[in-house]
């Protein structure tokens, strides 16, 4: 798989993306339904994480691990544990849970699934697909993550904030703010598999 590594600031100590989503993206006009139509050229890990998400081709997670500990995991000194960022949508199966358990599998690095839960959000509260700019998407996502107390031993961990698509990092800053809290987690680290439009 191809890459282009892509550095991801935020309040994280190190992130990184494999590279952009798309690439290119042409303007086809609009649709019947009055929709804009766009020719999108994904990167390979955009392409492959679009098949994983939206068509459901769950033989991509392999590949996407395998990138992530070729590509990633070497610029993050000493991980210690693996933490996916809770879902934004409800699916069956979550495309980064299924991502981080086999990018732990490959890596021999233990995976906490429910180390980090959303909160309900308060109601009349927007919906954060509604909200454009990061500082709204950061104000209604405040104090929306809590922490679970689930290493059972003793000690400090680095931790991987794993995350499939990065766009402005609101989610991820949120969360990386509640881990904070946690004293056995160390340095986090952010991953994603491929970085957005930053709006």
């Amino acid at each position: 798989m191809q890459v282009a590594v892509r550095a991801l600031a935020g309040n994280w100590d190190l992130g990184y993306a494999l590279d952009k989503h798309i690439i290119s993206s042409v303007y086809l006009g609009k649709d019947e339904h009055g929709h804009d139509r766009f020719d999108n050229t994904r990167s390979e890990p955009g392409e492959a994480l679009f098949k994983l998400k939206y068509r459901n081709d769950w033989m991509q997670v392999q590949p996407l691990a395998e990138q992530l500990r070729i590509s990633l995991l070497p610029l993050l000194p000493d991980v210690g544990l693996i933490v996916p960022m809770p879902a934004s949508v409800e699916r069956p199966r979550q495309p980064v849970t299924e991502i981080a358990r086999e990018l732990g599998r490959l890596a021999n690095i233990p995976v906490f699934e429910t180390m980090v839960v959303k909160t309900a959000a308060p109601a009349g509260a927007p919906q954060l697909k509604n909200l454009t700019s990061k500082d709204e998407k950061a104000a209604a996502l405040a104090g929306r993550f809590a922490v679970n107390d689930v290493v059972t031993n003793a000690g400090q961990w680095n931790a991987l904030l794993l995350d499939d698509l990065f766009y402005t990092g609101a989610s991820m800053e949120a969360v990386c703010a509640a881990l904070r809290t946690y004293p056995k987690i160390g340095k986090i680290y952010a991953g994603a598999i491929t970085q957005g439009r930053i709006s």
